[in-house]
Protein backbone atom coordinates (compact mmCIF):
# COMPACT_ATOMS: atom_id res chain seq x y z
CA UNK A 1 0.00 0.00 0.00
CA UNK A 2 2.58 2.91 0.76
CA UNK A 3 4.96 1.57 -2.33
CA UNK A 4 1.95 2.10 -4.26
CA UNK A 5 0.89 5.61 -2.68
CA UNK A 6 4.46 6.63 -3.04
CA UNK A 7 4.20 7.38 -6.40
CA UNK A 8 1.05 8.93 -6.46
CA UNK A 9 2.32 11.44 -3.68
CA UNK A 10 5.04 12.65 -6.00
CA UNK A 11 2.32 13.16 -9.08
CA UNK A 12 0.24 14.74 -6.98
CA UNK A 13 3.25 16.64 -5.82
CA UNK A 14 4.37 18.11 -9.31
CA UNK A 15 1.03 18.28 -10.46
CA UNK A 16 0.76 21.31 -7.54
CA UNK A 17 3.78 22.58 -7.59
CA UNK A 18 3.68 23.02 -11.33
CA UNK A 19 -0.11 24.13 -11.16
CA UNK A 20 1.47 26.93 -7.91
CA UNK A 21 4.11 28.66 -9.76
CA UNK A 22 2.37 29.21 -13.50
CA UNK A 23 -0.39 30.77 -11.10
CA UNK A 24 1.79 33.36 -10.08
CA UNK A 25 1.58 34.89 -12.88
CA UNK A 26 -2.18 35.48 -12.00
CA UNK A 27 -1.37 36.42 -9.13
CA UNK A 28 0.69 39.21 -11.40
CA UNK A 29 -1.87 39.70 -12.94
CA UNK A 30 -4.14 40.71 -10.33
CA UNK A 31 -1.60 43.17 -8.47
CA UNK A 32 -0.95 45.23 -11.35
CA UNK A 33 -4.90 45.67 -12.50
CA UNK A 34 -4.84 46.45 -8.34
CA UNK A 35 -1.95 48.45 -7.23
CA UNK A 36 -3.35 51.60 -8.91
CA UNK A 37 -6.22 52.22 -6.85
CA UNK A 38 -3.59 53.20 -4.54
CA UNK A 39 -0.59 54.88 -6.55
CA UNK A 40 -3.10 57.03 -8.78
CA UNK A 41 -3.44 59.01 -5.30
CA UNK A 42 -0.04 60.34 -5.13
CA UNK A 43 1.59 59.94 -8.75
CA UNK A 44 -1.12 62.43 -10.02
CA UNK A 45 0.44 65.06 -8.50
CA UNK A 46 3.89 64.21 -8.88
CA UNK A 47 3.11 64.15 -12.83
CA UNK A 48 1.17 67.15 -13.14
CA UNK A 49 -2.30 65.71 -13.85
CA UNK A 50 -4.00 66.14 -10.51
CA UNK A 51 -6.46 68.91 -12.43
CA UNK A 52 -6.59 66.41 -15.12
CA UNK A 53 -8.94 63.36 -14.76
CA UNK A 54 -8.83 62.58 -18.69
CA UNK A 55 -5.21 61.92 -18.13
CA UNK A 56 -6.06 60.07 -15.02
CA UNK A 57 -8.48 57.94 -16.36
CA UNK A 58 -5.91 57.04 -19.34
CA UNK A 59 -3.29 55.78 -16.60
CA UNK A 60 -5.83 53.98 -15.08
CA UNK A 61 -7.36 52.15 -18.03
CA UNK A 62 -3.98 51.76 -20.37
CA UNK A 63 -3.10 48.43 -18.51
CA UNK A 64 -6.84 47.52 -20.39
CA UNK A 65 -5.75 48.30 -23.79
CA UNK A 66 -2.29 46.05 -23.22
CA UNK A 67 -4.34 43.50 -21.76
CA UNK A 68 -6.37 43.34 -25.24
CA UNK A 69 -3.25 43.23 -27.15
CA UNK A 70 -1.93 40.45 -25.07
CA UNK A 71 -5.05 38.03 -24.95
CA UNK A 72 -5.44 38.64 -28.99
CA UNK A 73 -2.16 37.80 -29.67
CA UNK A 74 -1.63 34.85 -26.95
CA UNK A 75 -3.17 32.61 -28.51
CA UNK A 76 -1.29 32.02 -31.96
CA UNK A 77 1.61 32.42 -29.80
CA UNK A 78 0.97 29.97 -27.53
CA UNK A 79 0.64 27.21 -30.49
CA UNK A 80 3.67 28.54 -32.09
CA UNK A 81 6.14 28.66 -29.36
CA UNK A 82 4.52 26.44 -26.60
CA UNK A 83 2.43 26.99 -23.31
CA UNK A 84 5.80 27.50 -21.35
CA UNK A 85 8.12 29.29 -23.43
CA UNK A 86 4.88 32.13 -23.73
CA UNK A 87 4.67 31.78 -19.71
CA UNK A 88 8.15 32.68 -19.43
CA UNK A 89 7.76 35.38 -22.22
CA UNK A 90 5.15 36.62 -19.74
CA UNK A 91 7.09 36.84 -16.99
CA UNK A 92 9.91 38.88 -18.62
CA UNK A 93 6.87 41.29 -19.84
CA UNK A 94 5.96 41.48 -16.22
CA UNK A 95 9.70 42.37 -15.11
CA UNK A 96 9.87 45.08 -17.57
CA UNK A 97 6.20 46.87 -17.00
CA UNK A 98 6.98 46.88 -13.43
CA UNK A 99 10.58 48.30 -13.51
CA UNK A 100 9.63 50.67 -16.01
CA UNK A 101 6.52 51.91 -14.39
CA UNK A 102 7.76 53.05 -11.17
CA UNK A 103 10.48 54.79 -13.11
CA UNK A 104 8.11 56.57 -15.39
CA UNK A 105 9.34 60.49 -15.85
CA UNK A 106 6.82 61.32 -17.36
CA UNK A 107 2.80 60.21 -17.42
CA UNK A 108 3.60 59.51 -21.57
CA UNK A 109 5.95 57.36 -20.07
CA UNK A 110 3.83 55.69 -17.32
CA UNK A 111 1.17 55.07 -19.56
CA UNK A 112 3.13 53.16 -22.32
CA UNK A 113 4.31 50.79 -19.50
CA UNK A 114 1.08 50.47 -17.91
CA UNK A 115 0.16 49.24 -21.58
CA UNK A 116 3.40 46.98 -21.27
CA UNK A 117 2.24 45.68 -17.89
CA UNK A 118 -1.16 45.15 -19.69
CA UNK A 119 0.17 42.65 -22.52
CA UNK A 120 1.58 40.93 -19.88
CA UNK A 121 -1.58 40.34 -17.88
CA UNK A 122 -3.51 39.58 -21.13
CA UNK A 123 -0.83 36.82 -21.80
CA UNK A 124 -1.02 35.57 -18.74
CA UNK A 125 -4.84 35.51 -18.40
CA UNK A 126 -4.91 33.29 -21.30
CA UNK A 127 -1.51 30.82 -20.86
CA UNK A 128 -1.93 30.30 -17.18
CA UNK A 129 -5.59 28.62 -17.22
CA UNK A 130 -4.02 27.04 -20.52
CA UNK A 131 -0.89 25.33 -19.14
CA UNK A 132 -2.65 24.47 -15.69
CA UNK A 133 -5.80 22.57 -17.67
CA UNK A 134 -3.19 20.94 -20.15
CA UNK A 135 -0.76 19.20 -17.11
CA UNK A 136 -3.67 18.49 -14.52
CA UNK A 137 -5.23 15.30 -14.23
CA UNK A 138 -8.97 15.66 -15.27
CA UNK A 139 -9.65 14.90 -11.70
CA UNK A 140 -8.07 17.94 -10.48
CA UNK A 141 -7.96 19.89 -12.97
CA UNK A 142 -11.27 22.36 -12.11
CA UNK A 143 -9.45 22.63 -8.53
CA UNK A 144 -6.23 23.22 -9.70
CA UNK A 145 -7.04 25.60 -13.16
CA UNK A 146 -8.82 27.55 -10.26
CA UNK A 147 -5.69 28.65 -8.57
CA UNK A 148 -5.58 31.10 -11.23
CA UNK A 149 -8.22 32.77 -10.27
CA UNK A 150 -7.40 32.63 -6.63
CA UNK A 151 -3.67 33.85 -7.58
CA UNK A 152 -5.96 36.92 -9.02
CA UNK A 153 -7.54 38.18 -5.98
CA UNK A 154 -4.19 37.28 -3.92
CA UNK A 155 -2.75 39.60 -5.78
CA UNK A 156 -5.40 42.14 -5.98
CA UNK A 157 -5.12 42.07 -1.91
CA UNK A 158 -1.82 42.21 -1.83
CA UNK A 159 -1.91 45.62 -3.77
CA UNK A 160 -4.01 46.59 -1.68
CA UNK A 161 -2.52 45.95 1.78
CA UNK A 162 0.86 47.09 -0.07
CA UNK A 163 -1.02 50.43 -1.28
CA UNK A 164 -2.34 51.09 2.28
CA UNK A 165 1.11 50.53 3.57
CA UNK A 166 3.22 52.71 1.45
CA UNK A 167 0.81 55.35 1.57
CA UNK A 168 2.16 57.07 4.62
CA UNK A 169 4.92 57.89 1.80
CA UNK A 170 3.75 58.60 -1.02
CA UNK A 171 5.96 55.72 -2.72
CA UNK A 172 4.10 55.34 -5.70
CA UNK A 173 7.18 53.67 -7.76
CA UNK A 174 7.70 51.34 -4.90
CA UNK A 175 3.85 50.19 -5.23
CA UNK A 176 4.93 49.69 -9.05
CA UNK A 177 8.01 48.47 -8.90
CA UNK A 178 7.72 45.97 -6.41
CA UNK A 179 6.19 43.83 -8.65
CA UNK A 180 9.50 42.77 -10.49
CA UNK A 181 9.59 40.29 -7.40
CA UNK A 182 6.60 38.06 -8.54
CA UNK A 183 7.83 38.21 -12.14
CA UNK A 184 11.40 36.77 -11.38
CA UNK A 185 9.59 33.81 -9.44
CA UNK A 186 7.56 33.47 -12.02
CA UNK A 187 10.40 33.18 -14.97
CA UNK A 188 12.43 31.22 -12.35
CA UNK A 189 9.86 28.69 -11.48
CA UNK A 190 8.79 28.02 -14.93
CA UNK A 191 12.28 27.74 -16.21
CA UNK A 192 12.46 23.86 -14.48
CA UNK A 193 9.01 23.47 -15.36
CA UNK A 194 8.21 21.27 -18.84
CA UNK A 195 5.86 21.62 -21.64
CA UNK A 196 2.42 20.37 -21.56
CA UNK A 197 1.53 16.85 -22.81
CA UNK A 198 -0.94 18.38 -25.56
CA UNK A 199 1.30 20.82 -27.16
CA UNK A 200 4.06 18.37 -27.03
CA UNK A 201 1.62 15.78 -28.64
CA UNK A 202 0.36 18.16 -31.19
CA UNK A 203 4.26 19.06 -32.93
CA UNK A 204 4.93 15.06 -32.83
CA UNK A 205 6.67 15.38 -29.70
CA UNK A 206 5.45 11.79 -28.65
CA UNK A 207 8.42 10.70 -26.32
CA UNK A 208 9.07 14.17 -24.50
CA UNK A 209 4.95 14.14 -24.22
CA UNK A 210 5.24 10.30 -22.08
CA UNK A 211 8.14 11.47 -20.06
CA UNK A 212 5.90 14.45 -19.09
CA UNK A 213 2.52 12.48 -18.65
CA UNK A 214 4.56 10.11 -16.30
CA UNK A 215 4.78 12.62 -13.56
CA UNK A 216 1.18 13.63 -13.96
CA UNK A 217 -0.52 9.83 -14.46
CA UNK A 218 -0.04 6.49 -13.58
CA UNK A 219 1.57 4.03 -15.86
CA UNK A 220 -1.36 2.52 -17.06
CA UNK A 221 -2.65 5.99 -17.68
CA UNK A 222 0.15 7.54 -20.43
CA UNK A 223 -1.05 5.48 -23.89
CA UNK A 224 -4.51 6.58 -23.31
CA UNK A 225 -3.97 9.96 -22.49
CA UNK A 226 -1.88 9.79 -25.90
CA UNK A 227 -4.57 8.61 -27.77
CA UNK A 228 -6.95 10.55 -26.62
CA UNK A 229 -4.90 13.46 -27.17
CA UNK A 230 -4.41 12.16 -30.96
CA UNK A 231 -7.83 11.58 -31.70
CA UNK A 232 -8.43 14.71 -31.06
CA UNK A 233 -5.47 16.06 -33.13
CA UNK A 234 -6.85 13.93 -35.79
CA UNK A 235 -10.57 14.73 -35.64
CA UNK A 236 -8.99 18.92 -36.16
CA UNK A 237 -5.66 18.35 -37.98
CA UNK A 238 -6.81 20.33 -40.83
CA UNK A 239 -9.19 22.88 -38.92
CA UNK A 240 -6.27 25.18 -38.02
CA UNK A 241 -5.87 29.34 -37.41
CA UNK A 242 -8.09 31.96 -37.14
CA UNK A 243 -10.17 31.24 -40.19
CA UNK A 244 -11.55 27.72 -38.35
CA UNK A 245 -12.96 30.25 -36.10
CA UNK A 246 -15.78 30.98 -38.65
CA UNK A 247 -16.70 27.29 -39.50
CA UNK A 248 -19.54 25.72 -37.82
CA UNK A 249 -18.32 22.80 -35.58
CA UNK A 250 -16.37 25.12 -33.72
CA UNK A 251 -19.38 27.41 -33.28
CA UNK A 252 -20.77 26.00 -30.28
CA UNK A 253 -17.69 26.10 -28.41
CA UNK A 254 -16.89 29.51 -29.26
CA UNK A 255 -20.46 31.29 -28.69
CA UNK A 256 -19.73 29.54 -25.02
CA UNK A 257 -16.44 30.96 -24.42
CA UNK A 258 -17.39 34.34 -25.97
CA UNK A 259 -20.90 34.71 -23.69
CA UNK A 260 -19.36 33.90 -20.71
CA UNK A 261 -16.23 35.70 -20.98
CA UNK A 262 -18.51 39.41 -21.97
CA UNK A 263 -20.87 38.23 -19.26
CA UNK A 264 -17.81 38.18 -16.82
CA UNK A 265 -17.11 41.52 -16.96
CA UNK A 266 -21.21 42.52 -18.08
CA UNK A 267 -22.44 41.71 -14.26
CA UNK A 268 -20.12 44.82 -13.63
CA UNK A 269 -17.65 43.31 -11.24
CA UNK A 270 -15.16 45.74 -11.91
CA UNK A 271 -17.28 49.04 -11.49
CA UNK A 272 -18.39 47.52 -8.39
CA UNK A 273 -14.69 46.76 -7.25
CA UNK A 274 -13.83 50.48 -8.41
CA UNK A 275 -16.57 52.22 -7.21
CA UNK A 276 -16.84 50.50 -3.76
CA UNK A 277 -14.89 53.44 -2.11
CA UNK A 278 -17.34 55.69 -3.82
CA UNK A 279 -19.89 54.03 -2.40
CA UNK A 280 -18.28 53.80 1.19
CA UNK A 281 -17.30 57.57 1.08
CA UNK A 282 -21.17 58.07 1.35
CA UNK A 283 -21.92 56.42 3.88
CA UNK A 284 -19.74 58.62 5.88
CA UNK A 285 -16.20 56.62 5.84
CA UNK A 286 -12.99 58.59 5.97
CA UNK A 287 -10.33 58.02 3.43
CA UNK A 288 -8.08 56.00 5.25
CA UNK A 289 -11.19 53.74 6.52
CA UNK A 290 -11.90 53.94 2.86
CA UNK A 291 -8.74 51.86 2.02
CA UNK A 292 -9.06 49.49 4.57
CA UNK A 293 -12.69 48.73 3.48
CA UNK A 294 -11.01 48.21 0.04
CA UNK A 295 -8.55 45.50 1.70
CA UNK A 296 -11.73 43.99 3.34
CA UNK A 297 -13.01 43.56 -0.25
CA UNK A 298 -10.21 42.41 -1.00
CA UNK A 299 -10.62 39.66 1.93
CA UNK A 300 -13.81 38.71 1.09
CA UNK A 301 -12.47 37.94 -2.40
CA UNK A 302 -9.76 35.61 -1.60
CA UNK A 303 -11.59 33.61 0.84
CA UNK A 304 -14.62 33.07 -1.48
CA UNK A 305 -12.39 32.04 -4.20
CA UNK A 306 -11.88 29.21 -1.74
CA UNK A 307 -15.10 28.08 -1.91
CA UNK A 308 -14.92 27.58 -6.02
CA UNK A 309 -11.68 25.85 -5.38
CA UNK A 310 -13.66 22.94 -3.17
CA UNK A 311 -16.49 22.80 -4.85
CA UNK A 312 -15.85 23.26 -8.63
CA UNK A 313 -14.92 19.00 -8.82
CA UNK A 314 -17.65 18.35 -6.90
CA UNK A 315 -20.22 20.59 -7.35
CA UNK A 316 -19.82 21.42 -10.44
CA UNK A 317 -19.40 24.51 -13.13
CA UNK A 318 -22.60 24.60 -14.72
CA UNK A 319 -24.62 24.64 -11.24
CA UNK A 320 -21.44 27.55 -9.59
CA UNK A 321 -22.53 29.47 -12.23
CA UNK A 322 -26.04 29.51 -12.11
CA UNK A 323 -25.96 30.13 -8.42
CA UNK A 324 -23.45 33.28 -8.72
CA UNK A 325 -26.09 34.68 -11.11
CA UNK A 326 -28.67 34.46 -8.48
CA UNK A 327 -26.64 35.27 -5.69
CA UNK A 328 -24.83 38.87 -7.40
CA UNK A 329 -28.92 39.86 -9.23
CA UNK A 330 -30.37 39.69 -6.07
CA UNK A 331 -27.82 41.35 -4.26
CA UNK A 332 -27.79 44.52 -6.73
CA UNK A 333 -31.72 44.35 -7.01
CA UNK A 334 -31.56 45.11 -2.95
CA UNK A 335 -29.14 47.73 -2.93
CA UNK A 336 -30.64 49.11 -6.49
CA UNK A 337 -33.74 49.35 -4.79
CA UNK A 338 -32.91 50.57 -1.66
CA UNK A 339 -30.54 53.55 -3.20
CA UNK A 340 -33.35 54.63 -5.01
CA UNK A 341 -36.05 54.54 -2.94
CA UNK A 342 -34.45 55.85 0.54
CA UNK A 343 -31.21 56.65 -0.64
CA UNK A 344 -28.03 55.86 0.55
CA UNK A 345 -27.63 57.00 4.15
CA UNK A 346 -26.10 55.74 7.69
CA UNK A 347 -27.60 53.61 10.07
CA UNK A 348 -29.83 50.83 9.18
CA UNK A 349 -29.26 51.54 5.06
CA UNK A 350 -25.72 52.22 5.42
CA UNK A 351 -25.30 48.54 7.16
CA UNK A 352 -27.52 46.74 4.42
CA UNK A 353 -25.78 48.76 1.37
CA UNK A 354 -22.20 46.89 2.92
CA UNK A 355 -23.94 43.58 3.20
CA UNK A 356 -25.01 44.00 -0.38
CA UNK A 357 -21.79 44.76 -1.69
CA UNK A 358 -19.97 41.85 0.09
CA UNK A 359 -22.86 39.52 -0.96
CA UNK A 360 -22.05 40.96 -4.30
CA UNK A 361 -18.17 40.44 -4.22
CA UNK A 362 -18.54 36.67 -2.42
CA UNK A 363 -21.27 35.65 -5.02
CA UNK A 364 -18.72 36.77 -8.06
CA UNK A 365 -15.75 35.32 -6.37
CA UNK A 366 -17.50 31.68 -5.22
CA UNK A 367 -18.48 31.23 -8.56
CA UNK A 368 -18.03 33.59 -11.83
CA UNK A 369 -15.06 34.89 -11.04
CA UNK A 370 -12.98 31.30 -11.42
CA UNK A 371 -15.06 29.29 -12.89
CA UNK A 372 -14.94 31.22 -16.01
CA UNK A 373 -11.52 31.15 -16.30
CA UNK A 374 -11.55 27.25 -15.59
CA UNK A 375 -14.05 26.60 -18.48
CA UNK A 376 -12.37 28.56 -21.38
CA UNK A 377 -9.31 25.91 -21.81
CA UNK A 378 -11.75 23.05 -21.56
CA UNK A 379 -14.60 23.93 -24.13
CA UNK A 380 -12.24 24.50 -27.33
CA UNK A 381 -10.64 21.56 -29.30
CA UNK A 382 -6.94 21.29 -29.02
CA UNK A 383 -5.96 22.76 -32.24
CA UNK A 384 -7.78 25.95 -31.97
CA UNK A 385 -7.40 26.41 -28.16
CA UNK A 386 -5.31 28.76 -28.38
CA UNK A 387 -6.95 31.19 -31.18
CA UNK A 388 -10.14 30.46 -29.61
CA UNK A 389 -9.26 31.37 -25.96
CA UNK A 390 -7.16 34.19 -27.16
CA UNK A 391 -10.36 35.56 -28.59
CA UNK A 392 -12.84 34.78 -25.54
CA UNK A 393 -10.02 36.17 -23.37
CA UNK A 394 -9.84 39.95 -25.72
CA UNK A 395 -13.76 40.14 -25.13
CA UNK A 396 -13.53 40.03 -21.74
CA UNK A 397 -11.12 42.58 -21.52
CA UNK A 398 -12.57 44.60 -23.98
CA UNK A 399 -15.83 44.25 -22.10
CA UNK A 400 -13.95 45.14 -18.99
CA UNK A 401 -12.91 48.43 -21.08
CA UNK A 402 -16.34 49.52 -22.35
CA UNK A 403 -18.05 48.71 -19.09
CA UNK A 404 -15.10 50.59 -17.12
CA UNK A 405 -15.38 53.57 -19.60
CA UNK A 406 -19.24 54.12 -19.73
CA UNK A 407 -19.94 53.08 -16.00
CA UNK A 408 -18.78 57.26 -15.23
CA UNK A 409 -21.59 58.28 -17.73
CA UNK A 410 -23.76 55.98 -16.61
CA UNK A 411 -24.04 57.11 -13.19
CA UNK A 412 -24.01 60.59 -13.89
CA UNK A 413 -26.57 59.97 -16.22
CA UNK A 414 -28.80 57.09 -14.42
CA UNK A 415 -27.80 57.72 -10.72
CA UNK A 416 -26.61 54.67 -8.84
CA UNK A 417 -29.84 53.12 -8.18
CA UNK A 418 -30.53 52.39 -11.74
CA UNK A 419 -27.06 51.36 -12.55
CA UNK A 420 -26.87 48.96 -9.90
CA UNK A 421 -30.57 47.79 -11.43
CA UNK A 422 -28.84 47.43 -15.00
CA UNK A 423 -26.28 45.29 -13.83
CA UNK A 424 -29.01 43.02 -11.81
CA UNK A 425 -30.73 42.53 -15.11
CA UNK A 426 -27.22 41.57 -16.71
CA UNK A 427 -27.05 38.66 -14.06
CA UNK A 428 -30.86 37.87 -14.82
CA UNK A 429 -28.89 37.39 -18.59
CA UNK A 430 -26.18 35.31 -17.59
CA UNK A 431 -28.39 32.69 -15.50
CA UNK A 432 -30.74 32.42 -18.92
CA UNK A 433 -27.30 32.29 -20.93
CA UNK A 434 -25.59 29.12 -18.61
CA UNK A 435 -28.99 27.27 -18.45
CA UNK A 436 -29.67 27.16 -21.94
CA UNK A 437 -26.34 26.66 -23.61
CA UNK A 438 -23.51 26.27 -21.11
CA UNK A 439 -22.20 22.24 -20.79
CA UNK A 440 -21.22 20.89 -17.11
CA UNK A 441 -17.69 20.07 -17.87
CA UNK A 442 -16.68 18.22 -14.29
CA UNK A 443 -14.80 15.40 -14.17
CA UNK A 444 -14.60 14.64 -18.18
CA UNK A 445 -11.40 15.04 -20.00
CA UNK A 446 -10.82 17.51 -22.93
CA UNK A 447 -11.81 15.42 -25.73
CA UNK A 448 -15.15 14.11 -23.87
CA UNK A 449 -16.02 18.18 -23.44
CA UNK A 450 -14.63 18.69 -27.51
CA UNK A 451 -17.12 15.78 -28.53
CA UNK A 452 -20.34 16.33 -26.19
CA UNK A 453 -20.20 20.56 -27.86
CA UNK A 454 -19.46 18.83 -31.45
CA UNK A 455 -22.60 16.67 -30.97
CA UNK A 456 -24.71 18.73 -33.09
CA UNK A 457 -22.47 19.67 -35.94
CA UNK A 458 -20.05 16.55 -36.41
CA UNK A 459 -22.56 15.30 -39.24
CA UNK A 460 -22.13 18.98 -40.90
CA UNK A 461 -18.59 18.96 -40.86
CA UNK A 462 -17.94 17.33 -44.24
CA UNK A 463 -19.63 20.23 -46.11
CA UNK A 464 -17.63 22.76 -44.44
Amino acid sequence: MSEASAPDRSRKRFVYTAAVICALGGLLFGYDTGVISGALLFLKKDLGIQHNSFMQGLVTSAILIGAMIGALTCGSLADRLGRRRLTLLAGVVFGIGAIGAAASPSVGVLIFFRIVLGIGVGLASVIVPMYIAEISPADVRGRLTSLNQLMITIGILVAYIVDYLLSPYAAWRWMFGLAVIPAAVLFIGMYFMPETPRWLVSNNQLDRARQVLARTHRDEQIEDEIEGIQEAERRSREQVGWGVLLKAWIRPALIVGLGLAILQQFVGINTIIYYAPTTLSKLGFGSSSSILAQVGIGVVNVLFTFVAIRTLDTIGRKRLLLGGSVGMTVSLAVLGFLTLSVGIKGGTIGIITIICLAAYIASFAATWGPTVWVMLPEIYPLRVRGPAEGVATWGNWASNFVVSLAFPSMLAGLGQGSSMLMFAGMGVISFLFVLALVPETKGKTLEQIEAELNVGTQKDAPQQ
